[in-house]
């Protein structure tokens, strides 16, 4: 993707993005681009880089795998090209999200999840309590070949309690306000993998 395009795309999802749209982009990634990421978070993986995931205030996390039954790597240096690549593509659109609505976002933190076939992540939000740093949530999935029979939805809340379902389709990013959008992770039939993570104020 060219610069142009890649630069008018990041206007686009930042004007939704802005209005409070839950915004969902198909392709994001092409399958070459996606197929090298998941490739990344799977050596990752090999050399025991992921962690299970906690869930509770910084200080007082706590395993409730009942809960939250992902793994997760934060995408820190050595980075490889794919996940330069995608950093570049993510500091696109936190610099069209202050253009377009002046949010004040400065940092984008990333980090891959993975989900072992039946594991979920229960109804919960972004911003963790005491802390509006997180502003615009993201997550691009990894996933090859993914159907419905598949499961691993992404379930979205809105303010009157209706929800809707995202599959988590390779290539395909899911971004939205953290503040106040309720999620949750839906159990999959197998592993399901994703790029997630926020741009965030420094606050």
């Amino acid at each position: 993707m060219s610069g142009s395009t890649a630069g008018t795309l990041a206007q686009a999802l930042a004007a939704r993005l802005c209005r409070g749209d839950v915004v969902v982009h198909d392709h994001y990634l092409d399958v070459s681009a996606t197929r090298a990421l998941a490739t990344c978070a799977e050596r990752r993986f090999e050399r025991g880089e992921f962690r299970a995931a906690r869930i509770g205030p910084q200080g007082g996390a706590q395993l409730r795998a009942d809960l939250r039954g992902d793994a997760t790597c934060w995408l820190t240096a050595p980075l490889e090209a794919p996940e330069r690549d995608i950093l570049a593509r993510f500091e696109e659109l936190r610099c069209a999200c202050n253009a377009e609505a002046l949010l004040g976002v400065f940092d984008v933190e990333l980090h891959y999840a993975r989900y072992a076939p039946g594991a979920r992540y229960d109804r919960h939000v972004d911003q963790p309590a005491g802390s509006g740093a997180r502003r615009i949530s993201l997550v691009l999935y990894l996933n090859a070949r993914w159907s419905a029979a598949d499961g691993g939805e992404l379930r979205c809340f809105d303010a009157a309690g209706d929800h809707r379902d995202v599959l988590p389709l390779g290539g395909r990013l899911v971004s939205f306000l953290s503040a106040g959008r309720e999620h949750a992770v839906l159990p999959a039939q197998r592993t399901r993998l994703s790029l997630s993570g926020w741009l965030r104020t420094r606050s």
